[in-house]
């Protein structure tokens, strides 16, 4: 192909030369055709792609086709339940919840309900109304040591930073969270000026690199946290153990997303890559962790103190409930992240192979807890792909009291799930800093449309859970959630996943 190349491309010069020389307006074709001649000289001379050098011009089409090929897949070839990692049927429901759009489903169910890991709920022959239910169920969240509890909404924003997000994302899922009533998770990066132009609701988020409160060397600053703890948008602290996308590997933000403003924010040097460690420095054992949390609260006047964690080696979280024990000193609130969490960059071996799936890892941490007689005082968070008033609904049957979420959120401001979150080229100004992109994100509209989606999910769950015959959310038990496991049969989540004796363990 290189030899044809120089030849045809030799032989239409000359063509165009002899037309030129009869008819002087033929000059004209070099326009098209002079670009393509010169890009396949560059495709001759450059080292870095045998393909191109072997395929002049011809070569450029593989990497086009490439960058296509997600978008050609998403919207002209994937069936409405087969998309990865949200299929088609959920982004529409979302989709259609935030517009405030028609969102009933016609001619049945997509779903086949034969498969293995089907799962469903029963419902009653007595069901409640829901118009008789609590509309907008909460969770109060403080243990004995908390003395400024915070009431939380079921279902909130999940981490998601600063940095990774757009100014303008970061704004409207705050103002949504103004407006709906919930709580919106800042994510490591910290605390910006974007989280608190509206007055949403946060949950501030300290990750291993401590951004917005760490000293110059990376460790922990007690004087910065205690400064943003005090502000009143803050409801509750989240100390980041590890993220159910990485766990282990510690936050990731791309040079070309780290500008002035966002590394002024972190107190990280601007257009770097910021790695966060992949563990805290702030304590190396259960005992210290503890003693962690204690200093926390304490710095925040008692606001209520959490961890998040994806579950990993479970000799470690039961190490972490015989601390609390031993120390007295217990988290209001734990995060449970799945391995199946979202994220805009991480290694591909972390995303697909590390980490306990939400509903193993939530079952697990609730019954220890149980067994070591510590759940009454802390209240769970699940999250973990939570996009319908049933995915909620099947997690609290496994013990949650609340749920984030991060894609349906990210879903509800637009997001077409166009897989660019690490590039920073996302088309709708969300996963992006590039200003060119951003200005084209709406914060008014967006706003609704996330203040939208948490009600509509939130009114679905409460309508499902009157459909089943149950009056409130810490009702819901494990032997209401049914999953096929085979093609003749099927074990409720209480047989899946025996629930153990309050202090079985102690």
């Amino acid at each position: 192909m290189r030899n044809k190349f120089i030849a045809v491309s030799f032989l239409t010069l000359v063509a165009i030369g002899i037309g030129a020389y009869y008819y002087i307006n033929t000059l004209w074709i070099l326009v098209l055709v002079l670009p393509v001649i010169l890009l396949g000289i560059s495709d001759l001379f450059q080292k870095k792609h045998t393909l191109r050098r072997n395929f002049p011009v011809l070569g450029v089409a593989r990497y086009i086709m490439e960058d296509l090929r997600p978008k050609i897949y998403q919207y002209f070839i994937e069936s409405e339940t087969d998309g990865t990692p949200i299929n088609r049927m959920y982004r529409s429901i979302v989709y259609q919840r935030a517009k405030g759009a028609l969102s009933t489903n016609p001619f049945g169910t997509k779903l086949d309900v034969y498969s293995v890991g089907y799962e469903w709920a029963n419902h009653s022959i007595m069901p409640l109304d829901h118009k008789d239910l609590d509309p907008h169920p909460r969770t109060l969240v403080g243990g004995p040591d908390c003395t400024q509890p915070y009431s939380a909404s079921i279902f909130n924003v999940s981490a998601m930073s600063f940095g990774s997000l757009s100014n303008r994302a970061i704004l409207a899922l705050n103002g949504g969270a103004q407006k709906g009533g919930f709580a919106h998770n800042t994510g490591e990066g910290s605390i910006s000026p974007h989280h608190l132009k509206h007055g949403g609701d946060l949950i501030w988020q300290i990750g291993t690199g401590y951004f917005g409160c760490r000293n110059a060397d990376g460790t922990f600053s007690p004087e910065l946290y205690k400064e943003k703890a005090a502000l009143a948008s803050v409801k509750m602290i989240e100390l980041k153990v590890s993220q159910g996308a990485k766990p282990g590997h510690g936050g990731i933000l791309p040079a070309e997303k780290n500008t002035p403003e966002i590394a002024a924010i972190r107190g990280v040097e601007v257009h770097t890559r910021v790695d966060s460690p992949p563990g805290h420095k702030s304590y190396s054992t259960p005992l210290e962790m503890m003693e962690f949390i204690k200093q926390l609260r304490e710095l925040a006047d008692g606001k209520p103190i959490g961890f998040k964690l994806c579950i990993g080696n479970k000799l470690e979280f039961i190490d972490l409930c015989i601390a609390m024990q031993q120390t007295g000193v217990k988290p209001d609130f734990i995060t449970v992240d799945g391995g199946e969490g979202g994220t805009g960059a991480a290694p591909l071996e972390f995303s697909n192979s590390i980490g306990m799936p939400l509903k193993d890892g939530l079952a697990f941490v609730n019954d220890t807890l149980r067994g070591y007689g510590l759940r009454k005082d802390i209240k769970l968070f699940a999250s973990g792909k939570i996009l319908t008033g049933f995915h909620m609904f099947r997690l609290f049957a496994l013990g949650a009291d609340a749920c984030y979420s991060a894609r349906g959120m990210m879903l509800s401001l637009g997001c077409i799930q166009a897989l660019e979150c690490h590039s920073n080229n996302c088309p709708t100004g969300i996963a992006t800093q590039k200003k060119d992109l951003i200005q084209g994100l709406d914060v008014p509209d967006k706003i609704n449309r996330v203040a939208k989606f948490h009600n509509e999910t939130v009114h679905s769950f409460v309508e499902f859970m009157g459909a089943t015959g149950i009056k409130s959310a810490n009702k819901i038990k494990r032997h209401h959630v049914y999953r096929r496991v085979s093609e003749d049969k099927i074990m409720t989540y209480a047989e899946i996943y025996p629930q153990v004796k309050a202090g079985e363990f102690a």
